[in-house]
């Protein structure tokens, strides 16, 4: 098995380690909430988390692999978290089984986010830089907006309405979205294996994309846009792809997240909420998926633990964010880190030798 292992290449065995950490976090975190050896606050931490781990993973096919800067994706998370709340409503009477429900949810939401990637994609595609971070930034507010002022209510048939609940016109039924007011009483269906299960799945969409003919393509365009043209890579094309595969995925945890609530309102998706998840990636390593997945984590994890500072709390936080930063962006205290693990590795492989009788070459 370690031969087969070794046989891989380093990127298969780089993406099989990420598979089996994703995989080891989730047991140890199940078992210890099923013992309720953690607080019930952290328990309450476990989908949004593997929400925002989906969400870092996604926006870092975008801005690490691709290399484009999106400063929109809180607006396909919303996106994806209204209509999957309404799809979930409307498929309740059909779908009694609750973790179908949150699927065909899931998957509406990714579809609606993905029309909603390709619909902003395609005319700003051909912008880069500075121009595309903007373009993204006014998308997320503009739905932010156009969420503050919908109303939707279903009856047995749904509908829609910009101005307030009794434009509706609905016979009885229910409010279903209610402005800036958002949406109420929902039925929470997401669970920490749902999660589970969307981590994966974006891993392995993100993994398999980066593995591909379309992938190498994208990074190509990333790295020479230029020399990617003389070749005759559709550069729009490939930056396209990733756009609406980040949006689509977005959108899913979107919907796990909002499903996770008894309410949630529009405001929850607003332009932080963006530069949050972009925090994520950077901390972790622009195309680095495994640190974007542990950074999601213990970002999400540490305003929490440190709750109990109170008004210093955040203070910390922001320290914490500059010095990660300050030292993951320093060659020299990246070197001695480095060195010392060096030493660490060289010194288990002396003992192992001297153990066997052998000899250091």
């Amino acid at each position: 098995m370690m031969n087969r292992f070794k046989n891989l290449s380093k990127s298969s065995r780089s993406n099989l380690i990420t598979y089996a950490m994703v995989i080891v976090a989730f047991v140890v975190m199940q078992a210890l909430a099923s013992a309720h050896i953690i607080s019930s606050a952290m328990t309450g931490l476990l989908v949004p988390i593997t929400a925002y781990v989906s969400l870092a993973i996604s926006l870092n096919l975008v801005v690490g692999i691709s290399g484009e800067l999106s400063l929109g994706h809180a607006g396909f998370m919303s996106v994806g978290a209204f209509s999957g709340l309404v799809a979930a409503q409307v498929l309740e009477p059909f779908v009694a089984a609750g973790p179908l429900r949150l699927l065909l949810a899931m998957i509406v939401a990714g579809a609606l986010a993905a029309a909603a990637g390709a619909l902003v994609g395609i005319p700003v595609m051909r912008l880069q830089g500075d121009y595309l971070a903007i373009v993204t930034l006014a998308f997320g507010e503009i739905i932010k907006n156009l969420l503050n002022n919908l109303y939707v209510g279903f009856d047995g048939a749904l509908h829609f309405s910009l101005k307030d609940t009794a434009s509706l016109g609905m016979q009885g039924g229910k409010v279903l979205i209610n402005g800036p007011q958002g949406a109420v009483g929902i039925t929470k269906l997401s669970t920490f294996a749902a999660g589970f299960v969307l981590v994966l799945f974006t891993l392995f969409v993100v993994t398999n994309l980066v593995k591909s003919r379309s992938g190498r393509a994208i990074m190509a365009v990333r790295d020479n846009r230029i020399a990617a043209e003389s070749v005759g890579i559709d550069t729009t094309k490939y930056r396209l792809m990733a756009f609406v595969v980040a949006a689509a995925l977005a959108g899913m945890a979107g919907a796990l997240y909002a499903m996770n609530f008894s309410s949630i309102v529009p405001k929850k998706f607003d332009f932080n909420t963006s530069i949050l998840i972009l925090v994520f990636v950077v901390l972790g390593g622009m195309g680095n998926i495994r640190g974007g997945i542990i950074s999601a984590a213990l970002l999400t994890i540490l305003p929490e633990k440190l709750r109990f500072l109170g008004d210093f709390r955040m203070l910390i936080y922001a320290i914490v964010l500059i010095a990660v930063m300050l030292f993951s962006n320093n060659a020299q205290i990246r070197g001695t880190f480095e060195g010392v693990l060096g030493r660490f590795r060289r010194g288990g492989k002396e003992s192992t030798v001297a153990r066997e009788g052998g000899d250091v070459q």
